[in-house]
């Protein structure tokens, strides 16, 4: 809700800079304004307006990565689970060694590559999460395909299509929802990680991570800085967390996802 009203809830306009207000602290501190709650950073940006706008880099790159990840995950996953034999073989040892790289280098390495900017992240961050998904997808794939609606719709002559989308999609959507759940705090972390190297989403655009760095040099004088953004980043990924362990719980009572 607040990425989406930031234009109206926001006090201040995120980019606007005033060197009059240079470090001003908050409004509960001496020298702070009202009109400026948390203060102001090094360029004199009111800081809650920038949290404010900031959620919709987390929101847009948490929501549209998952879906991505999702996505892969799903392809590779029903590809190996569902027809086996020398395909399921490729597939997971495509999988071993993508999981053999650190996932910060293939990140920065991508960066470097394609350049900073929210859409090379999300590819990123879809491409990464959604390899090491797949073998989740394709456990509860092999699962599915040995239930009896499964081979009587072999023994009636469905097509491969037919029962992949009438039968087993719909048999695992549960430990879809919840993989993607589960996936939307780690990709907020990761994403909030690369704008804290300068390789996220560039300035002057708000962004959590971004506002973290910039606030190094102040952290000990001006404590506010780094806690306003610190604490959005806390905030949103335990909740997005607790969300999704609550849905595992619901939707997943066998563990797939967890196992």
């Amino acid at each position: 809700m607040m990425a989406a009203l930031a234009p109206w809830i926001a006090p201040q306009d995120p980019y606007a800079s005033d060197l009059f207000r240079r470090l001003q602290p908050p409004a509960w501190m001496d020298g702070g304004e009202w009109a400026y709650p948390l203060g102001c950073d090094s360029l004199g940006r009111d800081i809650l307006s920038r949290i404010i706008y900031g959620a919709r880099t987390s929101v847009i790159v948490c929501i549209t990565a998952a879906l991505l990840s999702l996505a892969i995950s799903v392809t590779l996953g029903v590809l190996s689970g569902y027809f086996g034999g020398r395909l399921d073989a490729l597939v997971q040892r495509f999988v071993d060694t993508w999981q053999s790289f650190p996932d910060l280098i293939v990140l920065i390495a991508g960066v470097a590559v394609l350049g900073p900017g929210i859409v090379q992240i999300i590819a990123l961050l879809g491409i990464l999460y959604g390899v090491a998904g797949s073998r989740i997808v394709r456990g509860a794939v092999l699962s599915a395909r040995e239930q009896l609606y499964v081979q009587a719709g072999h023994s009636f002559g469905a097509g491969n299509g037919h029962i992949i989308l009438r039968h087993i999609l719909p048999t695992i959507a549960a430990p879809l929802i919840v993989l993607y759940t589960t996936r939307l705090g780690g990709v907020i972390l990761v994403e909030s990680s690369l704008s804290f190297l300068g390789l996220g989403v560039p300035p002057p655009a708000p962004a959590w991570g971004r506002m973290l760095s910039d606030a190094r040099p102040y952290m000990f004088e001006n404590v506010w800085m780094v806690a306003a953004p610190g604490l959005a980043i806390t905030l949103i990924v335990f909740c997005v967390n607790i969300f999704g362990d609550s849905l595992r719980d619901l939707l997943d009572p066998r563990g797939i996802v967890r196992n």
